[in-house]
């Protein structure tokens, strides 16, 4: 199992929406062993819906027994390639469906999944879906979307305040499960006390800026609360997809940095 130093705290909130019909969006916590997921999908029918349940479930159930069983001294390569292999055993199994069910043809998930091992974060991503984390009073998105407007983005084609008026947001480039095979991003962040991570479908970005989501994840409320309220934000702006959040806050007291500790004590 997972050390647990610091300690984290989790919560995630799914909603329909205020135009769609069903939720294609999934979520899940295996906080025993501090994995989290989230998956948002796409496909005609309830494709979508399968697809992300697909990929929420044998990720987790993959997933979660390996940590579960892994010694505490396993090293953050380990984690990362159990990662990876969970990962693609999810994508054959999607894959594997929609060639096996005309009705779930073409059918696809983005994906975020964390986890939290020996103060790091291992945080593996596919699609548009994000991961930011707020250190401080510094929000900061530590995902970078795969798709069409921000290749543009990259290219010096667009900029952020153009691609954001684009209307084109749907666009990914890569997704769980439309192919036979799959390539997640996958990086370490260091988990200092306080921080505070946002795991995210785009129904909640499409709808919610960074300086409006930065002073909701700044609010002195609990996690739930915290969620609630950027749910009902995205809704208040039109709610026009599912809106997913799940959060993590580590536990712990934040350091001080060398100016404060000096002010503190004269």
């Amino acid at each position: 199992m997972s050390p647990s130093n610091p300690g984290y705290e989790f919560f995630a909130l799914t909603d329909t929406g205020r135009v769609r019909t069903n939720n294609e969006d999934a979520v899940a916590i295996h906080e025993n062993v501090q994995l989290v997921l989230l998956a948002d999908g796409m496909g005609g029918y309830n494709a979508g819906e399968v697809a992300s349940g697909m990929a929420i479930n044998v990720i987790g159930a993959e997933l979660a027994q390996w940590l579960e069983e892994a010694p505490a001294a396993v090293s953050i390569a380990e984690v990362r390639r159990a990662l990876q292999t969970c990962v693609d055993n999810a994508n054959q199994a999607i894959f594997g469906a929609s060639l096996a069910n005309p009705q779930y043809l073409g059918m696809g998930t983005t994906l975020v999944v964390g986890v939290f091992w020996a103060g790091r974060l291992i945080l593996g991503h596919i699609g548009d879906s994000r991961c930011y984390r707020l250190r401080g009073n510094e929000l900061r998105q530590i995902t970078r979307d795969h798709s069409w407007l921000q290749e543009q983005i990259d290219l010096g084609l667009l900029t952020p305040a153009q691609a954001a008026m684009s209307g084109l947001g749907n666009l990914v480039t890569r997704a769980l499960g439309v192919d036979s095979t799959v390539h997640p991003e996958i990086n370490e962040f260091p988990v200092e006390p306080q921080d505070l991570f946002i795991l995210c479908s785009d129904g909640l970005t499409d709808m919610v800026g960074d300086d409006t989501l930065a002073e909701l994840a700044r609010l002195p409320i609990a996690l739930a609360e915290k969620a609630r309220r950027m749910v009902a934000t995205a809704n208040a702006m039109g709610g026009r997809d599912n809106i997913s959040v799940l959060l993590v806050r580590a536990k712990g007291r934040r350091r001080r940095g060398l100016v404060s500790r000096l002010l503190g004590a004269s």
